[in-house]
């Protein structure tokens, strides 16, 4: 196993990592919508919390090698069944024509009171 870190993205506020490589997948930590310098961003519109969120996560990606076309599988949690639309929205427009597997699963609520939180898996080629 490989630990990917990277500092384009929020470090880990507990005993985790950004990403674990382990033969050709890659598994990336659930990314709230914190920025690369530390800072929180709770009063953030949910589509700007879900834009940073997303950046975390493909910077993650990114410092591994890899692109948005390796995203296999994207699990995204989400304050209330109402931002559904939202996300879709900011999803597909930094994804393009890529479409992984992906589950939105509503929550009551989430870490520190944000809106969202992204993990995935993605295929590892390094």
């Amino acid at each position: 196993m490989k630990i990917i870190h990277t500092s384009k993205a929020s470090a880990p506020a507990g005993h985790y990592s950004q990403a674990i490589s382990h033969g050709d997948t890659l598994y990336i930590s659930g990314q709230l919508p914190v920025s690369p310098d530390g800072r929180h961003n709770l009063s953030a519109p949910f589509a700007e919390q879900a834009q940073i969120a997303l950046h975390n996560l493909l910077a993650i990606l990114n410092a591994a090698g890899g692109s948005p076309q390796d995203l296999v599988k994207v699990t995204v949690y989400v304050a209330g069944v109402g931002h559904w639309p939202a996300f879709d929205r900011v999803y597909a427009a930094a994804l393009g024509d890529h479409r992984p597997a992906r589950a939105v699963v509503p929550v009551p609520e989430l870490h520190h009171g944000y809106l969202v939180e992204i993990e995935a898996v993605a295929r590892y080629l390094a």
